[in-house]
C-alpha cells in the first residue's frame, strides 16, 4: 500500500511543479527500404494543480497511515 502512497506522492508533485508529466516518443516519419526517418514527438499528460495537490495529499496520508 506505501506503494501506491509514494506513486500518488510523485504524480502530485509533478502536477504542482510541471503541471504535468511530459514525454518524448519516437514516431517513423518515412520509412523506405533502407531510409528510415523518425521524429521525436512530446506527448503529456496536464495535471491541473488543485488534482496534484489532492494527490499529493492522499500519497502522504497513505504512506503515513498505520495499519490496524
Amino acid at each position: 500500500m506505501k506503494i501506491v502512497g509514494i506513486v500518488l506522492i510523485v504524480l502530485g508533485l509533478a502536477g504542482l511543479l510541471y503541471g504535468g508529466i511530459r514525454w518524448k516518443k519516437p514516431e517513423t516519419v518515412v520509412d523506405i527500404g533502407s531510409v528510415k526517418v523518425t521524429h521525436d514527438k512530446t506527448e503529456s499528460l496536464p495535471v491541473p494543480p488543485i488534482a496534484g495537490g489532492v494527490l499529493l495529499a492522499a500519497g502522504a496520508l497513505i504512506v503515513m497511515a498505520r495499519k490496524q
